[in-house]
């Protein structure tokens, strides 16, 4: 398995950086992984450290290539829900720790997704978007059903809100499964948390994989950078994870 991987995570303008981002690499897979803690509820950047050492401990522990990757996506979200239930247990409902999250594996010359909340992930091929994720939102169920344009989904008052989350309550939350995408020479994976994708557009996010050829931890710090000087003093915290699909050996 040959590829190129990166991962970028800035504080913005917020006091903390409660997004937690990893890329864990083996022979034969590799998976993406962004958690981005919910500024809105206690311990945000816990639950996003909670959730991250459980699914990164699960990858390790499971024999690769995986036999059955879908199944694993499902039980590590599972797992991590748990574990960030476990740190609110003893708080009101409202206060206790949430997080989205989004996975991305690659093994066999594909890919596997898995997210829940807005935490999104991106496939791009020759600088044009073939694919991303669909949030758990208000906005993009109006969008699905073409009650709203993208363009007024940039703007709606209720963009950020999520509609299921890890953590919280104990009841498993919903959570989006891709089945295998194949993987071209040269496709780029890119798992990102909101404050990434939210101030720009998704065709100026793929187009940044395009040619010239420049190493892919510059493309990814650029996206970010541009992401937190186009929201301003209120950015929010920036992360990413991507990988360039090179081929098998």
């Amino acid at each position: 398995m040959r590829i190129d991987y990166a991962d970028v995570s800035l504080q913005g303008g917020r006091g903390e950086n409660q997004d937690r981002v990893a890329v864990s690499v083996s022979e034969h897979a590799a998976l993406l992984l962004v958690v981005d803690g919910m500024g809105g509820y206690a311990d945000g950047g816990r639950a996003a450290e909670v959730a991250r050492q459980t699914i990164i401990e699960a990858f390790r522990q499971t024999a690769q290539p995986l036999f059955d990757p879908l199944g694993f996506l499902h039980l590590t979200l599972g797992r991590a829900h748990d574990a960030v239930v476990k740190l609110g247990a003893d708080a009101p409902i409202d206060q206790r720790p949430r997080a989205t999250c989004a996975l991305c594996l690659v093994q066999h010359g594909a890919s596997w997704w898995a997210h829940i909340g807005d935490s999104r992930i991106y496939h791009v091929r020759g600088a044009k978007l073939v694919g991303r994720s669909r949030d758990h939102s208000h906005v993009e169920g109006l969008l699905r059903e073409g009650l709203i344009t993208a363009e007024q989904a940039q703007a709606h008052p209720m963009r950020n809100y999520v509609e299921c989350c890890l953590g919280g309550g104990p009841i498993l939350p919903d959570m989006a499964l891709t089945r295998r995408r194949p993987l071209e020479s040269g496709d780029v994976l890119l798992v990102c948390s909101d404050g990434l994708w939210g101030p720009l557009k998704d065709e100026e996010l793929a187009s940044e994989f395009g040619p010239p050829p420049a190493p892919l931890r510059e493309k990814v710090l650029e996206l970010a950078r541009r992401a937190v000087r186009r929201a301003g003093s209120g950015s929010d915290n920036t992360s990413a994870a991507a990988l360039r699909w090179l081929g098998d050996k």
